[in-house]
């Protein structure tokens, strides 16, 4: 069994939602939905164990106060510190779960920081500010910059990510960004070139 499956890219939300379950919920359960399958197991395991014998030792007080409070000879006590041991394991899944969740954070924004394709890269007209990038289309009238809108609309729909558009009479801006990921992914720069290549088609069958 592999301790991690990269085959599909956590976004930054996911990543997120795994820490929220290792440090509030149960260490482990976390680290298991971002398939890191051998740490999330083991920090399961000994948060599981340190859970049990403190549980026991728990169970073994109460009895003892009870007994106590009845007037009963109290059972003898067992050697050792149980509560102590079950305390500390706990902790050490947690903390354990905590250093993995780091990871899974580290992991996410790196996967997500998408490098711009060549075509991109190289094109002035698209200007990154931050992780947003954005660029101005320009055309005759008003009627052919709401056609390209109306283009970009479409594209957009099938792609299922949106852009943030400005329309200024025969200027067009768009913005693009994934929110989720929190920053700027392969959807942003795939759909500006489609956005691209639209707007070439939409020129050359008016000149």
């Amino acid at each position: 069994m592999k301790s991690y499956s990269p085959a599909k890219k956590l976004s930054r939300t996911a990543a997120r939602n795994a820490l929220l379950l290792n440090q509030l919920a149960t260490p482990g359960l976390g680290s298991i939905a971002a398939r890191h399958w051998l740490a999330g197991l083991g920090q399961l395991a000994v948060f599981l164990a340190g859970f049990c014998i403190f549980a026991v030792w728990a169970f073994q007080q109460f009895n003892l106060a009870l007994a106590l409070w009845s007037g009963a000879d109290p059972a003898p006590a067992g050697n050792g510190h149980p509560g102590v041991l079950g305390f500390s394991l706990a902790a050490i899944a947690w903390l354990w779960s905590l250093g993995t969740s780091l990871q899974i954070l580290r992991e996410a924004k790196t996967d997500n920081a998408a490098v711009p394709p060549p075509v991109l890269a190289a094109n002035p007209s698209w200007q990154k500010n931050g992780e947003v990038i954005s660029r101005r289309f320009e055309f005759v009238d008003f009627p052919a910059a709401l056609n390209f809108v109306n283009g970009v609309a479409r594209l957009a729909e099938q792609a299922q990510h949106h852009p943030d558009i400005d329309i200024r009479w025969n200027k067009v801006t768009l913005a693009l960004t994934t929110h989720d990921a929190g920053g700027l992914t392969d959807k942003d720069y795939s759909l500006a070139l489609a956005c691209d290549e639209l707007y070439l088609r939409q020129q050359a069958a008016t000149r």
